[in-house]
C-alpha cells in the first residue's frame, strides 16, 4: 500500500531584498517525502540546501522570505502561518537537527531540563512522565548512564555526545518529519556512523520522514532513500540514491560522482569540476552550469531546463529531451 507525501514542496521560491535588487536564492523547487523515507539533499556551498530547510521549518533568516510556492505538512499549508502557530507545529510537528549542536542548546540548563521543558510544551505529560521519556530518549540516542547524564550540562558532552543530545531534543515530542542540516560533519567518522544508524532506525521504527541536508554524498549514499541535487538554487537531478550514484544523468552529478575517491578500481586522477558555482548576483542565461558544462551547446545558454524523466531520475538537462533528441538524429 503506496502512502501519500508527508512533506510536499511545490516550485518553493526564496528572495534576499538587497539595495542592489533582489537575490533569487531558491528558484523553483519542488520535491516530496513520504513517512519513514530519508531524502538526501546534496550539493556545494551556496547550493540553496540549508535554506530550503530553514524555509520549511519557518526560520529563515530575514530578510530572506518566501517569493512564490507552498509547502505542505500532511496536506496542510504550513509556510502561510503566523509565527505563533508554526512554533507549535516546529517543536510538535517538525524537529530539527542542527551541523552546530552548541547552537541548538541553552548552556545555562541542564540537558534534562531542556528535554523535560520540550516534552511537557508539546505533549501532554507530568513532570515525572516526561522525565522518564527524556532519560528513555537519552538512552535510544546511545548516551551511557542516562540517568546520571540527564542532570549534567552542555559543556560537560563531548561533541558526538551534544549531537546525540539534540537528536534527543528534535525527536522529544515525536515529529513526523526531522530536517537535519548537516548533521554529522563535525563529527569524525565512527560517531558519524553512529549517527547516521541513530537516523536510520529512527525512519524504520517511528515512521518519520527525513530531510537530510549535507555535502557528503558518502553520508547520503549510506542512508538516504532518495537524493536531490541542487545547484544554484535549483534541482538538477533527483531519484532513488542508488542510481543517482551508479548512474548519474545530469552532467553536474557525473561531475560530483567523478570526484569521489573510489575503494575499488585503479584511476589515477579524480575528475574535477572546473570553474565555481556563480554568484546570485550574476547566475547566467539557460542552465546556470553551463559555463562548467562539458556537453554543453547552444540551447543550454538561452534556455533554463526542467526537470524531465532520464532513466529512473529527473534531471534538469536537455540532453534529456526526447523531442530534442530526435530533432538531433
Amino acid at each position: 500500500m503506496s502512502r501519500g507525501p508527508l512533506l510536499e514542496v511545490k516550485n518553493l521560491r526564496i528572495e534576499f531584498p538587497t539595495r542592489r535588487g533582489t537575490l533569487l536564492a531558491v528558484d523553483d523547487v519542488s520535491f516530496s517525502i513520504a513517512p519513514g523515507e530519508v531524502l538526501g539533499v546534496v550539493g556545494e556551498s551556496g547550493a540553496g540546501k540549508s535554506l530550503t530547510g530553514a524555509a520549511i521549518i519557518g526560520l529563515l533568516e530575514p530578510p530572506g522570505r518566501i517569493a512564490a510556492g507552498e509547502v505542505k505538512l500532511n496536506g496542510l499549508r504550513i509556510d502561510n502561518l503566523p509565527y505563533d502557530e508554526m512554533r507549535k507545529i516546529r517543536g510538535r510537528e517538525i524537529g530539527a537537527i542542527f551541523q552546530d549542536p552548541l547552537t541548538s542548546l541553552n548552556p545555562l540548563y541542564t540537558v534534562g531540563q531542556q528535554l523535560v521543558e520540550t516534552i511537557t510544551t508539546h505533549l501532554n505529560m507530568s513532570q515525572a512522565a516526561a522525565r522518564k521519556r527524556a532519560i528513555d530518549l537519552l538512552a535510544s540516542t546511545g548516551i551511557p548512564a542516562p540517568d546520571r547524564r540527564i542532570d549534567q550540562y552542555p559543556h560537560q558532552f563531548s561533541g558526538g555526545m551534544r549531537q546525540r543530545v539534540v537528536i534527543a531534543l528534535a525527536l522529544a515530542a515525536e515529529p513526523k518529519l526531522v530536517i537535519a542540516d548537516e548533521p554529522t560533519t563535525a563529527l569524525d567518522v565512527s560517531i558519524q556512523a553512529q549517527i547516521i544508524s541513530l537516523i536510520k532506525t529512527l525512519c524504520r521504527e517511528h515512521q518519520t520522514a527525513v530531510m537530510l541536508v549535507t555535502h557528503d554524498m558518502g553520508v547520503i549514499a549510506e542512508t538516504a532513500d532518495r537524493v536531490a541535487v541542487m545547484y544554484a538554487g535549483r534541482i538538477a537531478e533527483i531519484g532513488p540514491v542508488a542510481d543517482v550514484i551508479h548512474r548519474p544523468q545530469h552532467p553536474y552529478t557525473i561531475g560530483l560522482m567523478g570526484s569521489i575517491p573510489s575503494m575499488v578500481g585503479d584511476a589515477e586522477r579524480l575528475t574535477q569540476i572546473d570553474g565555481s558555482m556563480p554568484r546570485l548576483t550574476a547566475i547566467p542565461a539557460g542552465c546556470a552550469f553551463n559555463p562548467r558544462c562539458p556537453r554543453v551547446f547552444e540551447r543550454c545558454r538561452r534556455e533554463r531546463p526542467d526537470l524531465l524523466p532520464a532513466g529512473s531520475a529527473l534531471a534538469a538537462c536537455w540532453l534529456h529531451d526526447a523531442a530534442a533528441g530526435r530533432a538531433a538524429a
